[in-house]
């Protein structure tokens, strides 16, 4: 088998076979097929397509491409979830310890932020003490124990599709739903899960922005999912504004415990609240309807919050943290952006409210940067509410007082104000199922 006749007929519009793609994801990863007939097979894929099929194929050869987490010693359907990520997305701080306290097991590999969306490992580690690092024995251990267990993905967890999504970055071949969707089911298949819950964003913060390609995206991973034997469902979520009012890693922690206190956002509680809900209903633990009222009652119990002060003490934190917030990493520097007119907010510019974020040091510009766990934004007015002149939109927090001009700046972009209020758009506006696409 030759990578030049691979190429060739990829080229011409053809069905790759098993073996062909097998072919390709081995020599790739050993280094015998050099980057430029990987490159060369990626644009051929781009521009011609992959058909259900063979995008199946490709995720499986990427996720057998490296370690392969086995979680059949933990009783229980396992069920994951993944959000394709967002500027404020903490929803896997909220729903984790709800579905644990609601009998659904929870063995959550999460990863870091990088550019201007956050990473869960990021701001779990704002938490004194937190070990996102555990062993694997370890991890298998607390699930088993306490229900969950949330830790940084293996450096060996489908290797493969980090090579090739390095390469597509630099060769224009991102932006490919076929594509997209194997790179991060492939993952979700190395993490062990036997079923899916996917967060797919749309909008100015999420990757993709309008709901046509997010539905798209959404279906491409559920068949994935479904061809691989992991049964899996999409809900896809809005993104045009920050989910909750804390953008920032300690800032984002303290508002996933607020809300498991039911005082949250109701953006981050809703969202959060229906993907639970999801998971359970995968779990088996009946219909949705009932599966939300599970979701209700862990919240309003205190079990929820219980298990999350469980997880942090577990994986080496200070469970202190629920109730003294003082005990969080702080910022020197405090700095209010006020309104310069009055109106109300008719849209915020989600990644630009990122790279704010970044800029003050809530983020990082590459894999070596470190961040500031004090850093971030909190927003008092978001799209749809009235301003007046001279009021507070955000409070500003940072160690880096250089940075507070460039960072109101990116601000003064992204906040814009009109003199009319702006339509309320809903908060989930689709479910994808094998079935097909439902909207809210």
């Amino acid at each position: 088998m030759r990578m030049y006749d691979i190429i060739e007929k990829k080229r011409d519009g053809f069905e790759l076979s098993s073996d062909e793609i097998d072919f390709f994801i081995s020599g790739y990863c050993n280094d015998s097929i050099p980057d430029y007939q990987a490159s060369a097979l990626l644009m051929a894929i781009f521009l011609k397509g992959m058909n259900e099929r063979e995008t199946a194929l490709l995720t499986h050869a990427m996720a057998q491409s490296g370690d392969m987490i086995d979680l059949s010693e933990i009783d229980g359907i396992k069920v994951d979830k993944h959000s394709t990520g967002g500027v404020g997305d903490k929803t896997t701080l909220v729903l984790g310890p709800i579905v644990a306290a609601c009998g659904i097991p929870v063995a959550k590999m999460s990863g870091r932020g990088l550019g201007h969306t956050g990473g869960t490992i990021d701001k779990l580690e704002a938490i004194p003490g937190f070990n996102t690092g555990i062993t694997r024995e370890n991890f298998i251990r607390n699930v088993k124990e306490i229900g969950i267990a949330i830790a940084g993905q293996t450096g060996n967890l489908a290797p493969a599709d980090k090579k090739i999504y390095a390469l597509r970055d630099v060769t224009a071949t991102v932006n490919n739903t076929a594509l997209i969707a194997s790179s991060i089911m492939s993952k979700k298949l190395a993490s062990g899960a036997q079923r899916i819950v996917l967060d797919v964003k749309t909008g100015s913060g999420a990757f993709m922005k309008n709901l046509e390609d997010s539905v798209k995206l959404a279906q491409a991973m559920v068949r994935i999912g479904e061809n691989t034997g992991r049964h899996t469902v999409a809900v896809v979520t809005e993104m045009d504004i920050p989910l909750g009012k804390a953008v920032g890693n300690s800032l984002e922690i303290i508002e996933a415990i607020e809300t498991l206190k039911n005082k949250g956002p109701r953006d981050l509680a809703q969202v959060s609240f229906e993907l639970a809900a999801r998971m359970l209903e995968l779990g088996g633990k009946g219909s949705f309807e009932h599966c939300s009222s599970l979701v209700r009652h862990a919240v309003e119990s205190g079990e929820a919050l219980e298990k999350m002060a469980v997880l942090i003490e577990k994986q080496g934190g200070n469970r202190a943290v629920i109730n003294d917030y003082s005990l969080f990493p702080r910022a020197k520097y405090i700095f209010e952006y006020k309104s310069e007119t009055a109106g109300h907010i008719c849209s915020m510019k989600t990644d630009t409210i990122g790279v704010a974020s970044l800029v003050l040091g809530a983020g990082r510009e590459t894999k070596e940067s470190s961040i500031d766990y004090a850093a971030g934004i909190y927003f008092h007015k978001k799209t749809g509410e009235k301003v007046e002149k001279g009021e507070v939109i955000a409070t500003l927090y940072t160690n880096r007082e250089e940075k507070l001009a460039e960072a109101c700046g990116l601000l003064k972009q992204a906040v814009e104000l009109s003199d009319a209020r702006p339509e309320e758009k809903p908060l989930i506006l689709a479910y994808i199922d094998a079935k097909g696409v439902s909207s809210y």
